[in-house]
């Protein structure tokens, strides 16, 4: 039975996480082949988040500080600790749907990365406001055209990374560009990227995606990571992970 880490990113999440959590399709992934865990990494909520995370025996990690890219690297960090065989990112804000996690699974078998594609996928009314689609359309383009590298949704919060592709990752980011980055570093380390159109719905409790300002970082960091292949600080220090 191969091993897959289900990793979620919070800050007061708990409307999502009551939607997402029961809905993990363990018995599917069990049926192909997976042995499936959740890991919770949180950035300080004051909500129910840690509540409702462990009522449904997630692993629960506090980080130190807040940010979505430093969750993230904070969760690649512990997987590599661990004896996993693969990862699937997601955001438990209710935009994505956990049974979906079943097929990109299976696509991974013939690629390094999986992208959930929302922009070729089926979005629910309300579900992304018009600026935010056009600057998910604008800012994949711009991605394809400086790096070569196919590409058909840049910000999805929905990926899923063989062990051998998260272990070649170098990322730095703190914030929202995390996907961004993702995405430079798999194509500078020349990895497969592979696409599955998903289902994008609206989300549970205050968004924090900001349009404008973490548009303009997004294209940032692409710039950057242009020129500078590899960041500079590209690890998170080993501290304490405080898991429960």
């Amino acid at each position: 039975m191969k091993r897959v880490m289900i990793l979620l990113p919070t800050l007061n999440e708990e409307e999502g996480l009551s939607l997402v959590l029961p809905r993990m399709p363990y018995e599917k992934l069990k049926q192909s082949g997976w042995d499936a865990k959740v890991l919770v990494v949180d950035g300080g909520s004051d909500d129910l988040t840690s509540k409702i995370a462990l009522e449904h025996k997630c692993q629960f990690i506090h980080q130190q500080g807040k940010g979505k890219g430093a969750a993230m690297r904070l969760g690649f960090l512990h997987f590599l600790r661990e004896s996993y065989d693969a990862l699937v990112m997601l955001d438990p804000d209710g935009t994505y749907h956990p049974e979906e996690m079943v097929k990109m699974l299976k696509k991974l078998e013939q690629a390094d990365v999986v992208v959930g594609d929302r922009l070729r996928g089926a979005m629910d009314p309300d579900a992304m406001t018009r600026t935010n689609y056009f600057g998910n359309h604008i800012l994949t383009w711009i991605a394809v055209a400086l790096y070569g590298v196919p590409m058909n949704d840049l910000c999805s919060g929905y990926w899923a990374f063989s062990k051998q592709s998260i272990s070649m990752l170098k990322l730095n980011s703190m914030k929202f560009e995390i996907e961004a980055e993702m995405y430079t570093s798999c194509a500078a380390e020349e990895l497969l990227i592979s696409h599955i159109p998903i289902r994008y719905s609206k989300r549970l409790g205050e968004a924090k995606l900001g349009s404008v300002k973490d548009g303009w970082n997004i294209f940032r960091k692409l710039l950057v990571r242009r020129v500078f292949t590899t960041p500079h600080q590209n690890r998170i220090e080993d501290g304490n992970l405080n898991i429960r």
